[in-house]
């Protein structure tokens, strides 16, 4: 298993969807994934030390857990199929040891309100783990042959996009405006 850390939590401008942006604790790979703007905001509130006024559905597992005499030690996202992610919350439940089935922004969630580490599986890094130079995109999946395919389009799209660069840049702005 591989450590991570939330670096960055994305938004689209142009759409509602999110992504918690964790990295490799000692390497350099980052692992996109996306989350739900619930969950974004539940991640992001807590790490920026803003408590809602309410408990939130988060802060409630976490009392529950609390209150059974449970305590997470750490969250594993352990699978991607299919380009969904797959979590584990692991419990110690006196002496015991339990897993929950989980979706990774709940476990993330989670996770930043009991300070429990977060771990990548090996297999998960190796298939959808991004190099600091590959682009983390907002509107495909997040495996890094999703980002190789994106940059491909773009550079084709770039081409296509000649003729409307070559009249823009041809354009008297001073002209148009009566100057």
């Amino acid at each position: 298993m591989i450590e991570v850390t939330i670096d960055s939590i994305r938004v689209s401008l142009m759409s509602q969807h999110r992504i918690v942006v964790l990295k490799e604790e000692n390497g350099s790979r980052f692992l996109p994934i996306w989350i739900g703007p619930f969950e974004a905001d539940a991640i992001t509130l807590k790490l920026q030390g803003i408590d809602a006024p309410r408990p939130l559905t988060h802060d409630l597992l976490k009392s529950v857990i609390e209150t059974l005499g449970g305590e997470v030690t750490h969250i594993v996202i352990n699978s991607l199929e299919k380009n969904t992610y797959f979590a584990r919350i692991v419990l110690d439940v006196d002496g015991d040891t339990i897993e929950i089935d989980s979706r990774p922004s709940d476990a993330i969630a989670l996770s930043v309100r009991v300070n429990a580490p977060i771990y990548v599986a090996e297999e998960v890094m190796e298939q959808a783990g991004l190099l600091p130079e590959e682009e983390i995109s907002l509107t495909e999946g997040a495996g890094a042959s999703t980002a190789r395919r994106e940059r491909e389009e773009e550079d084709d799209e770039d081409e296509d996009l000649g003729v409307f660069t070559d009249f823009v840049e041809g354009l008297d702005l001073d002209s148009l405006l009566g100057n």
